[in-house]
């Protein structure tokens, strides 16, 4: 039973934070499902069971979760997740700029569209999981479609040409001139910084590209990177930033591109959503000083 488990974790992990964007609340997702699993008996599919188990269990979060992202201080990003090195990921479902978007929809038109979308389930076993019809499932899926039409992610066509426009933005504002920065960014370029109240940030998106040069611009005019270490890193998929002030992780910044402009920046600055890449850091470090060692 926990070898079976085990085989589904991944594919249970990757359900649950596309659906509720949080690793913390994905994990804890997974312990429930966990404690499920352990009670449930003549299961005849087990990843079936498991992907059903950990989809209502995310629906029922995301209602609560609702409530609390209103009531959140500031825009609400996704928690980054270090996939360094995880080449089976789809970098296009993970990356934050769709998770953003996914927020526009009900938690059944994004159960939904994920299941058939990024897992590749047909219509009958996505109803089979969400304990409807065919029909509605089909239904539900178009509806995410169409609210998401107008606004679809726009994607580098590889990971170099991603990581040349961050490099870009990053020189760029490091010259503390809004005119660099400017040249790098889309004139509808959005800015969102993610604080939750923590620390100093925007309280609504930045939006437009002068407003977002000059924002970058008078950060590094004030010191704001002064003293921190820079690290490059990918994140959801794709090459980000990671501002770094001695062992404390600032934040992380990423971007979305098409691998000439930036449409999107977004800066995570919340404690709370950075404490798992500061603890896999560690972790990094501490194999890195045992080989050494050895």
């Amino acid at each position: 039973m926990p070898d079976e488990f085990e085989a589904h974790r991944r594919r249970c992990f990757a359900i649950a934070y596309r659906m509720l964007g949080s690793a913390a609340e994905a994990e804890d997702v997974l312990q429930e499902a966990w404690i499920r699993w352990q009670g449930a008996a003549d299961v005849a599919s087990p990843g079936a069971y498991l992907a059903t188990t950990v989809t209502h269990l995310c629906l029922d979060q995301l209602k609560s979760a609702r409530v609390r992202r209103e009531q959140y201080v500031g825009p609400w990003l996704p928690e980054p997740i270090d996939t360094a090195g995880q080449e089976e990921i789809d970098p296009e479902s993970i990356s934050m700029a769709f998770l953003l978007l996914l927020e526009r929809l009900s938690p059944v038109e994004r159960a939904a569209l994920l299941l058939r979308q990024v897992f590749e389930l047909e219509y009958v076993e996505i109803a089979a999981i969400l304990g409807g019809t065919e029909a509605a499932a089909r239904q539900s899926f178009h509806r995410a479609n169409e609210h998401l039409r107008a606004e679809r992610p726009r994607y580098a066509p590889s990971k170099e040409q991603h990581l040349r426009l961050l490099t870009s933005f990053l020189t760029a504002a490091q010259t503390g001139e809004p005119g660099p920065i400017e040249a790098v960014l889309a004139e509808d370029v959005r800015c969102w910084s993610d604080a939750g109240g923590r620390r100093r940030a925007a309280l609504k998106p930045v939006l437009g590209r002068r407003k977002v040069a000059a924002l970058f611009a008078g950060l590094v005019k004030k010191g704001g990177a002064a003293g921190s270490r820079p690290e490059l890193r990918e994140l959801n998929g794709w090459p980000a930033l990671l501002l770094w002030a001695g062992d404390e992780l600032e934040l992380t910044l990423s971007i979305e591109t098409d691998g000439e402009t930036i449409f999107g920046v977004h800066v995570v600055l919340n404690p709370d959503k950075l404490q798992a890449l500061k603890q896999r850091a560690r972790r990094r470090a501490w194999r890195g000083q045992k080989t050494s060692a050895v």
